[in-house]
């Protein structure tokens, strides 16, 4: 199938086990929240924009709402099925292309919220696809950073995706830095570099 059903799979399933008032990293969410926020990214076009533009963010959020009061079952079964076969992204590649870290990182945003987490054990296909879309995430997400960035695997990929001073090397696991690059900070990393330049780099808005 792919990363993106398989953590979408997860995801719904960790819903279910945990309910609809479970915390999120999602500031202010619950996992309600956040299930209702994939359903309409998926489900709602005339909705969706208002997910990444501030002028349209109040009317999202009403048709959130919405969906947000539905039956959990209804609602973790929306999220578990995806969207209809006539959007776009219900095909195999357009989903990966799209959901993969969207769907890696929510999932997470569910696990790591959770007291006592571990990270998951390495898994070549997933871990692959995490160090790509971090590599390519980081470049929208890390353009406000006033230092230089390099991004590196524990198994020694490495990629620079931040021009600048004071150069600073974040080392960790895949999924890790991706969601550092989407601006999480339950992630287990090392930082190489200028006590300073890693202390500006931590506190950048690291997203769009």
């Amino acid at each position: 199938m792919g990363v993106a059903a398989d953590e979408r799979r997860a995801l719904s399933s960790l819903f279910q086990d945990l309910g609809p008032d479970a915390a999120t990293l999602c500031d202010g969410w619950t996992t309600r929240d956040l299930a209702a926020h994939l359903v309409v990214r998926e489900h709602r076009p005339d909705a969706a924009p208002g997910i990444m533009v501030p002028a349209l963010a109040g009317y999202t959020k009403k048709v959130q709402d919405r969906y947000a009061a539905k039956p959990w079952a209804a609602l973790v079964e929306q999220v578990r099925q995806g969207p209809s076969k006539f959007w776009p992204t219900a095909i195999g590649p357009l989903d990966e292309l799209t959901n993969t870290a969207e769907f890696l990182v929510h999932h997470e945003d569910v696990r790591r919220a959770q007291e006592g987490w571990e990270p998951r054990p390495a898994d070549g296909t997933r871990d692959a696809a995490a160090w790509k879309s971090a590599k390519q995430a980081a470049k929208l997400n890390l353009r406000k950073a006033p230092v230089g960035v390099t991004l590196r695997t524990r198994t020694g990929q490495e990629a620079a995706v931040k021009t600048g001073p004071d150069p600073v090397t974040v080392v960790g696991d895949p999924i890790d830095l991706l969601l550092f690059v989407f601006g999480r900070d339950a992630v287990r990393l090392e930082f190489e570099g200028d006590a300073a330049a890693v202390t500006k780099l931590q506190g950048v808005n690291r997203g769009l």
